[in-house]
């Protein structure tokens, strides 16, 4: 057997940095402690969640590689990205809180004079490897080390997209503190970050950094990173509240009834960050469409219009079957049906959601044209004289 270990123990010094490391010791005991663990596995709110693809692996390949399809994943031409620059973010906000989407997942927010930094991905690939593994879309808005002193980088989960090493080891050399779900901090110790600058949080805890309160709350998702996939690691939504806001990032998630006991204890937010792309009906329980993106929203708020929404985890990366500007698309037409507020940037371009919102359909010349399920169709004088307005591919209204 002690050849055995020492084996195991040459192959996992063989494994990328990337891969990580697994949980050990008093973290170990802790995850074990934990009333979300069970059966030697973190458990989702709500029941079992799939995790892979329903369906045959097989199935899912024709989809993703088929060639017909692939053009419809990528954009036609170059995303607009904006030029934020340090002058940009050296302002403080009018209102105190300010939002900067950087693409994917990774958003800037300036709330009451702290600054937070929600999944930076800053690499070329979401991938342990700088060969292979999905290529951004479009070039990061802002080098990192330009976006200036940050008091906290948030962590959903440790899956590539969002948990980056080069990312991670460049803040490393900052005095940044890390908040992470249960598990994660693992991760980190190994890029580099001392154990005094993580707060590594079970679902329902709370800390306190620089005068803001951040929770982890529940999601319904999953975790692993290397070639031995644990789930000794947590995965959460975030609640930031300051002296005068709230914010919210969903992570990535399926949709829940969560959201309502959420909002109930944390919300209304200003601002919702809320996953709305790299659905599919491939995995239905883990990532959320935009009609549940929105309907999530609305829960977070109690039930009603309010705040403003920022749809997160598209136009970035190819993920999923979907088009790539469909999320996009889809979002803008969930807000007009609830008429809620949302916010649809370019990479790197802030606002203030207490401000003028921007709106534009940046995507639109860069997309072939898109179906809009959720537009009601016109009324008609008698239906034999109209065709259906459900499936309407006007490329603007």
């Amino acid at each position: 057997m002690t050849g055995f270990r020492s084996l195991g123990s040459v192959l996992r010094a063989l494994e990328p940095a990337g891969f990580g490391a697994e949980p050990s010791g008093e973290r170990l005991a802790r995850i074990h402690a934990s009333p979300h663990f069970e059966n030697g596995v973190f458990q989702n709110p709500g029941g079992h969640a799939r995790t892979r693809p329903s369906g045959s692996m097989l199935e899912f390949a024709k989809v993703f590689f088929a060639k017909d399809e692939r053009p419809r994943r990528s954009p036609r031409g170059s995303v607009p990205v904006h030029s934020t620059t340090l002058a940009d973010l050296a302002r403080p906000p009018a209102t105190g809180l300010r939002i900067t989407w950087m693409g994917h997942s990774s958003v800037l927010a300036e709330i009451d004079g702290r600054r937070v930094l929600f999944d930076p991905v800053w690499g070329e690939r979401c991938s342990p490897f700088s060969f292979a593994g999905p290529k951004r879309l479009h070039p990061v808005p802002v080098p990192l080390a330009a976006l200036g002193p940050v008091d906290v980088v948030v962590i959903s989960h440790d899956h590539y997209d969002h948990l980056d090493l080069p990312s991670i080891k460049a803040l490393a050399g900052t005095d940044t503190v890390f908040a992470v779900p249960l598990g994660v901090g693992a991760h980190l110790e190994r890029w580099g970050v001392s154990p005094d600058r993580l707060r590594e949080l079970d679902w329902h805890e709370s800390a306190k950094i620089g005068g803001l309160t951040l929770t982890a709350t529940p999601a319904r998702h999953f975790c692993g990173r290397g070639l031995r996939n644990t789930q000794h690691t947590l995965w959460a939504s975030w609640s930031v509240a300051g002296s005068e806001h709230r914010i919210f990032h969903s992570g990535d998630t399926g949709y829940f009834e969560g959201f309502k006991d959420i909002g109930a204890e944390h919300g209304p937010f200003d601002t919702t960050m809320i996953q709305i792309g790299a659905y599919s009906d491939f995995w239905p329980d883990i990532h959320m469409t935009p009609e549940e993106g929105m309907r999530a929203h609305l829960d977070l708020q109690g039930g009603r219009p309010h705040g403003v929404l920022l749809p997160i985890h598209w136009a970035t990366f190819n993920l999923a079957t979907h088009a790539w500007a469909e999320p996009g698309e889809w979002t803008r037409d969930a807000a007009d049906e609830a008429g809620q507020a949302a916010a649809f940037p370019r990479p790197g371009e802030p606002f203030e959601p207490a401000g003028l919102l921007p709106v534009q359909p940046w995507w639109r010349s860069l997309s072939a044209p898109l179906p809009h399920p959720w537009r009601r169709p016109e009324p008609v004088a008698a239906p034999e004289e109209s065709p259906r307005g459900d499936l309407d591919l006007a490329g603007d209204r």
